[in-house]
């Protein structure tokens, strides 16, 4: 995730509050149970690598745990103190979580640092690796389920949390391949080598997913091919003769779209409403949930006004 917002394809309420709900929940509990058999396997092999994916396992958990609240609070609707909804408790959660992932990133270095100097022998290697495949498999299943539910819904938490669980991907192998390189092949620094790479691996996941939480805590504009499908959503109705002061951001799982449309002055107000309707209907269609507001004036819009305004195209800036 790269500081955009991914918004591909929202759903209607009922079914982004299931998918949402449903993937909060497997997160929490697959983040429990890997908890238990990587604690297991730590005890008896005394790895480091492996001691670096339960603490990441650990902070997954009280990760997905605060996910798992702030997204319930996000499906909140508006209410008398919250007109525009109670969305911003996503990227909080996500900002939480960027957290939690530093000071695990923090704490495996303080671990695997001494192990340069003090090498330790790893003992029930072959356990360690059965549980990095059954930790791979467990984590992949609930990747899959994350993904589908962002394509679904575009929600910045789950996104937070696919991404590093994506990256526990790459952790759970990059320790298989330590222990086999430490038992096999002797080779014991192996061990910290791989703690402080996936340490680094995981301080890059907590700066991308707070990048992301700070741009829709700053209302930052969707993404240029979001502002794009927009306009051409607007500008595909016959009575629109222009666009300017395009304004968008996202709050969780729900976008704000405002505009001005430029209709024909000669029309009815009944006639531009109508049609600032129809626009307002499209745009909820193309992005569901998406609260909409549309400002109507006459066409050619004032010059000096439009050249101002933050976003303009369309025949009004033609002249």
């Amino acid at each position: 995730m790269s500081g955009a917002y991914q918004l591909e394809g929202r759903l209607a309420d009922a079914e982004t509050v299931r998918l949402l709900k449903l993937a909060t929940t497997a997160s929490v509990a697959t983040a429990v149970v890997l908890i238990v058999v990587k604690l297991v396997a730590f005890v008896l092999t005394d790895s480091v690598s492996i001691l670096s994916t339960l603490i990441d396992s650990l902070l997954d958990a009280a990760a997905s745990l605060i996910n798992l609240i702030a997204v319930r609070h996000a499906l909140v609707p508006a209410d008398r103190e919250h007109r525009f909804g109670h969305g911003k408790a996503e990227p909080l959660a996500a900002m939480g979580q960027a957290a939690f992932i530093t000071g695990s990133a923090i704490f495996l270095v303080i671990e695997a640092a001494p192990r340069f100097f003090t090498p330790h022998a790893i003992s029930h290697s072959e356990v360690g690796i059965g549980v990095m495949i059954f930790s791979i498999v467990a984590t992949l299943g609930l990747v899959t389920l994350q993904r589908h539910v962002i394509r679904r819904t575009g929600s910045l938490a789950i996104s937070a949390d696919q991404l590093h669980y994506t990256g526990d991907l790459l952790v759970n192998g990059a320790v298989i391949l330590a222990l086999i390189l430490a038992v096999e092949l002797g080779w014991t620094l192996a061990d910290p080598i791989f703690g402080i790479g996936i340490a680094a691996y995981i301080l890059y996941n907590a700066w991308q997913i707070a990048s992301g939480a700070f741009d829709m805590l700053m209302d930052r504009e969707l993404p240029e091919e979001e502002r794009a499908r927009i306009r051409g959503v607007i500008q595909a109705h016959e009575g629109v003769l222009g666009i300017h002061d395009l304004r968008t951001r996202a709050s969780g799982p729900q976008i704000f779209i405002q505009c001005h449309v430029e209709l024909d002055p000669g029309q009815s107000l009944l006639q531009a409403h109508a049609i600032s309707d129809a626009v307002e209907d499209d745009l909820r269609q193309a992005f569901p949930g998406a609260e909409v507001i549309i400002h109507q004036d006459p066409y050619p819009a004032d010059r000096e006004t439009a050249a101002r305004a933050p976003e303009a195209s369309g025949p009004a800036l033609d002249a």
